[in-house]
């Protein structure tokens, strides 16, 4: 009886499994209202393949797309292409959290610990509070963002869609998914007609920086406000690494690249693509006159994403900033790793180091496999699985030319960095059981 108990106490799905599955549930759900006639503008049933990308790409948070969205897809698809986003930028387990709360059901404490694994929590102790804190901080930011980007639209395009491409824009910028409507002025676009408007580019790039830090660092500034010293050890690290992120690539576009710009527009987008190389995916630029030093340093950013528990994807801030303290460590022969006056656990450390190792091997191999497949120049196809493991949504323009097992492809590697690769190992992978005795200690030459 206690063999049979114990059989099927493992057969019950553990939180990475339960947000892998809310995940793949969404979009299924989300292809199959893509492929209905009333999706499309031209009322016609689209490819089921088209649909599971947009809808990979949009719950997701990437944004490429193979179809133009403003031109392709009817009012009715729009809207169900922007759920996708917003779902998908606050997490399906926060959403499903939300939903049990207001229905006045009791959540358990395998909800919590779900919820936890789901935004990096660091204990399960005020998850619920977390959760609301979350939902309530997001709807504000993104009306907001709204308010702010409406007038600019409603000059463009009239009141009432104005009104529309703003919450669209606010949503997909703070979600860090880089959708855009701009296709009605021309076809993939972005909003590279907004190229030299400094009041549209600073605010989208506002509403990314502020998607793309993390929720726990909104609660640490909620709670803590200006009091940096007492910012959590995470906190600290994500700010800072995520404003040397900043700086110095806009530093390096602003004297490298644009050179035909005016000062102005050299400045603003400099520092813009800066800001959406790390998961956002807009651009106001054509991307494909770019040098290939500059094309490289994208995907290098591309690669690090946004940070922990955040609307974007990637391998996160903190993961890079633990690979370099640890560097670090090595390079002045101390024992651990520190930073602010704190020592980091060495789990912290293989876990950045697994977390490399595997995006890595994953962008690379895909990138071979998708020049091979498509006659392509290996830089850009490396640019596309960068983008796409990296949830950004940037694109040379050879998304929507891609034959079908190249589209899969990019289709896994978003969904791949969206749910994390930690996630996904945990998930396939059984824990194995905590073992007293160790193995014998041999050294191994390294470097």
């Amino acid at each position: 009886m206690q063999k049979k108990n114990k059989s099927l106490k493992n057969k019950h799905l553990n939180s990475f499994q339960i947000i892998i599955i809310g995940f793949f549930g969404m979009i299924l759900l989300g292809s199959l209202l893509l492929m209905l006639p009333i999706s499309s503008q031209a009322r016609t049933v689209t490819p089921f393949l088209d649909c599971m990308f947009t809808a990979v790409s949009a719950t997701c948070v990437t944004g490429l797309v193979v179809r133009d969205t403003a031109t392709y897809w009817s009012l009715f698809g729009k809207a169900v292409i922007l759920t996708m986003i917003q779902i998908g930028g606050m997490g399906v387990i926060t959403i499903g959290l939300a939903i049990m709360r207001l229905s006045g059901k009791k959540i358990g404490l395998s909800q919590r610990s779900t919820m936890q694994d789901s935004i990096s929590a660091p204990q399960v102790g005020g998850i619920v509070r977390l959760t609301g804190f979350i939902l309530k901080t997001s709807a504000l930011i993104e009306l907001i963002g709204a308010a702010l980007l409406a007038p600019a639209f409603i000059r463009d395009f009239g009141v009432a869609k104005g009104l529309w491409y703003a919450l669209w824009h606010s949503v997909s910028a703070f979600c860090n998914a880089g959708f855009d409507l701009m296709g009605v002025r021309e076809k993939f676009s972005s909003l590279c007609t907004y190229h030299d408007d400094i009041y549209v580019n600073t605010v989208i790039m506002l509403l990314i920086i502020v998607g793309g830090i993390g929720f726990l660092v909104w609660n640490d500034i909620g709670t803590h406000k200006h009091k940096l010293q007492k910012y959590s050890l995470q906190s600290k690290v994500v700010l800072l690494t995520s404003l040397v992120l900043i700086v110095l690539p806009a530093v390096y576009f602003f004297f490298c690249e644009y050179a035909d710009l005016t000062f102005g527009d050299r400045f603003i987008s400099s520092v813009f693509q800066s800001v959406t190389t790390r998961t956002a995916g807009f651009n106001t630029q054509d991307l494909a006159q770019m040098e290939e030093s500059g094309t490289l340093i994208m995907i290098m950013l591309m690669l690090v994403g946004g940070s922990p528990g955040s609307t974007a994807g990637g391998m996160k801030t903190a993961t890079i900033a633990v690979l370099f303290l640890a560097a670090i460590t090595v390079f002045s022969r101390r024992n651990d790793v520190q930073c602010f006056k704190r020592r980091l656990p060495e789990e912290a450390v293989r876990n950045a180091a697994a977390i490399l190792f595997t995006y890595l091997t994953l962008f690379i191999s895909s990138g071979i496999v998708i020049s091979r497949i498509e006659g392509l120049p290996l830089l850009t196809c490396l640019f596309e699985t960068g983008s796409a493991v990296g949830t950004v949504g940037l694109t040379l323009g050879i998304t929507s030319t891609l034959s079908s097992v190249s589209r899969v492809i990019l289709m896994v590697l978003m969904f791949f960095g969206r749910v994390g690769a930690l996630t996904l190992i945990y998930a396939a992978l059984p824990s194995s059981e905590s073992i007293k005795s160790k193995l014998p200690m041999e050294k191994i030459s390294v470097g």
